[in-house]
């Protein structure tokens, strides 16, 4: 199963990004996290279909409506999340 890094920058903190991105993973059957990182960004780690990941990506891109995505910044990971999506 592919897993991957997110790095997602602009106004993403703050915004219900993360509880949109937990509800975004779980109804795509994507496995992870979200947490916010200080420097104002917010990490992602997801593991799923490539189908899933491809969709769960381009919502990241977005977000949800009171955010403003700058960039997201896509990492390959070795080792797949566990089962569920957790905010960190």
């Amino acid at each position: 199963m592919p897993t991957h890094r997110y790095h997602v920058s602009g106004r993403v903190q703050g915004v219900g990004y993360r509880r949109a991105a937990c509800d975004t993973a779980v109804r795509l059957s994507v496995c992870g996290w979200v947490r916010n990182l200080p420097d104002g960004r917010v990490e992602v780690l997801a593991s799923g279909s490539a189908e899933a990941l491809s969709s769960f990506a381009a919502w990241l891109h977005q977000g949800p409506s009171l955010a403003r995505v700058s960039a997201v910044v896509s990492f390959d990971c070795a080792e797949p999340a566990l089962a569920g999506f957790d905010i960190r």
